[in-house]
């Protein structure tokens, strides 16, 4: 069985966003692969087009992936100013590989890249792993509400 590798990309991921680059900068369908990943794994990121995923990856502080061989089987990203606020996104590790360490991987890594290393403050929002994510270090922010606002029919 392959070795997992870690992929730090730099922000705005534009090796995996144009050429689909995967492990040692080699071509890898990489942009299709990170689509399949979220429909397959990511209810909340489904049917994402590959220009919607180019200009999300584009809008990107931090993209982090996993890959055994020329699967991609790990996905994080997020945004930032690079010193106040961070927001972790689409957090994707597939159910055939969960509890195996991978997403604390995954998290770790985007962690502390660069963008983020430094940032006062980092937020994220989940509907089912708030015990993944405790067991890293967040916790419930109970002071703030999350409040969302639906898009604007046109006219």
């Amino acid at each position: 069985m392959d070795a997992i590798c870690l992929l730090i990309h730099a922000p705005g991921a534009p090796g995996l966003r144009w050429l689909g680059l995967g492990p040692g900068l080699r071509p890898t369908r990489g942009l299709w692969k990170l689509q399949r990943l979220l429909d397959q794994h990511a209810f909340w990121a489904q049917g994402r087009s590959l220009p919607q995923l180019r200009r999300m990856l584009a809008g990107s502080a931090a993209v982090v992936s996993l890959w055994r061989g020329r699967r991609l089987v790990g996905f994080a990203r997020a945004s930032s100013d690079g010193l106040f606020r961070a927001v972790l996104w689409d957090v994707v590790i597939p159910e055939d590989l969960q509890g195996q360490g991978l997403g604390r991987q995954l998290v770790e890594a985007l962690l502390q890249t660069p963008r983020l290393r430094q940032v006062e403050r980092v937020y994220l929002m989940t509907t089912n792993s708030a015990g993944f994510y405790r067991q890293l270090g967040f916790e419930l922010e109970t002071s703030q509400q999350l409040l969302r606002r639906a898009p604007q029919a046109p006219g």
